[in-house]
């Protein structure tokens, strides 16, 4: 019996708005801050690293990109050392005002229980993310969904 590696995260979904725009929306902080991170330190390029920042939770990261293809798909690698994780979106053009995203985190580590939590956080993360994302490219709608996805005075 073969084993199957469930050891990722997936969400997707579509966003009526060309395959440059959405596409553009995730490499450009400028736009991202408006449904992900609230600053970043420069668009995402092909082998440079980029820092994102979420003010109100008093945290940032490095990206480290590994692999842009416009239009069409990014891969990054992030997180704490020893333990990054691989982000990779892949945008597929459905018509000239219509793209799919499909964004999967790989790579997890630790035991089962470990790994379990962090696909599933990062199931809800990227889904948010996706929302967010859509609302503020379809709409011009800032959601709020993951500044609000953890609210001050709950743990």
């Amino acid at each position: 019996m073969a084993t199957v590696n469930n050891n990722f995260a997936k969400a997707e979904m579509l966003i009526r708005k060309p395959v440059s725009e959405v596409f553009e929306a995730f490499i450009n902080p400028e736009i991202t801050r408006n449904f992900w991170f609230t600053k970043g330190s420069g668009k995402l390029e092909e082998g440079k690293s980029a820092e994102w920042t979420w003010e109100i939770y008093g945290f940032s990261l490095t990206v480290l990109t590994k692999v842009i293809e416009a239009d069409k798909r990014i891969v990054i690698k992030w997180g704490n050392s020893g333990e990054e994780t691989i982000v990779e979106w892949v945008f597929s053009s459905l018509d000239e005002k219509e793209t799919f995203v499909s964004i999967t985190n790989s790579n997890f580590k630790g035991d089962a229980d470990k790994i379990l939590s962090e696909v599933r956080n990062s199931t809800e993360g990227f889904t948010l993310v996706l929302a967010g994302a859509k609302a503020f490219l379809e709409h011009q709608i800032q959601l709020n969904l993951v500044l609000d996805r953890f609210p001050k005075g709950l743990s």
